[in-house]
């Protein structure tokens, strides 16, 4: 009788260890979602557009408005409304074109951190809004310096340095509104919608329950964030009071920081198609 003597089968070899690879810079980030704001059609052509009705606001102060009338701040203020109006369609269509361009496969896959995305959208907007109140000053002055000239009258400035670091903030306040609704609803038909809703509809029923209700005018300060926003806009030179930040302060916890950060937790677990 023989024995049949087994070798028992090789250990198997430890398996390879996956390679590691750096994190991609955060600047790096920064570089591509800035160029993904601009280089689409319609990036581009809310830049155009920017930059048209621009010309066309300094032209209508020129031809239209009265001698006493050609100063800077008149300037800033005719090339600041579209600024207000066109820069939160630009910080709403960078988050929403993730997910109504279907592009949000590839992005949070090179970048499985959503936050550092989110983060740098929201960084951007911020500088956008920064940089366009930037452009419309500096549109308004060379605007207040043609459209004196012009008229032959002297030229005036009379906008001091507070009021540009006020209607800036307030600007970043627009276009920051923006951005929370398009976290909140990843959609740039719905965003937008909501953004015109919320600046001008609920603006307007505020107004109208202001001039009809005393109780409403009487505590519209805490809450009815368009209205807290107002002192950033008089171009009088002076900060607002205590009272007035402390307006600005609650209303914007409400409308803007908890919406916010109710839209950053959605946008992490949401599932991108």
């Amino acid at each position: 009788m023989t024995t049949l003597v087994t070798t028992p089968p090789a250990a198997p070899s430890a398996r390879a260890a996956r390679p590691s690879y750096a994190p991609i810079p955060f600047r790096r980030v920064l570089s591509v979602e800035l160029r993904k704001m601009f280089d689409t059609r319609s990036g581009f052509w809310l830049m155009a557009g920017i930059v048209g009705l621009s010309v066309l606001a300094t032209a209508g102060v020129v031809l239209f408005a009265p001698d006493d009338q050609l100063t800077y701040g008149s300037f800033g203020a005719a090339v600041g409304i579209p600024m207000t109006v066109i820069l939160p369609v630009i910080a709403i269509l960078s988050v929403t074109g993730e997910w109504s361009q279907r592009s949000g496969l590839s992005t949070f896959t090179l970048v499985p951190q959503r936050g550092r995305v989110i983060g740098a959208k929201a960084l951007l907007s911020v500088a956008v809004g920064v940089g366009g109140m930037a452009v419309a000053f500096a549109v308004g002055a060379l605007g207040n310096l043609l459209g004196s000239a012009i008229a032959g009258v002297d030229t005036v400035w009379d906008t001091g340095w507070q009021s540009f670091v006020m209607l800036t903030l307030g600007n970043v306040l627009g276009v920051m509104m923006g951005f929370t609704l398009a976290v909140l609803l990843r959609s740039s038909a719905a965003a937008i919608v909501g953004y015109f809703v919320y600046n001008f509809v609920l603006a307007g029923i505020a107004e109208v329950l202001a001039a009809s209700q005393a109780w409403f005018r009487d505590a519209r300060g805490w809450v009815d964030f368009s209205f807290a926003q107002v002192p950033l806009f008089n171009a009088d030179d002076r900060w607002p009071t205590a009272t007035e930040w402390a307006h600005l302060g609650v209303t914007g916890l409400c409308w803007l920081a908890i919406p916010l950060a109710v839209g950053l937790v959605m946008v992490t677990r949401s599932e991108v198609k």
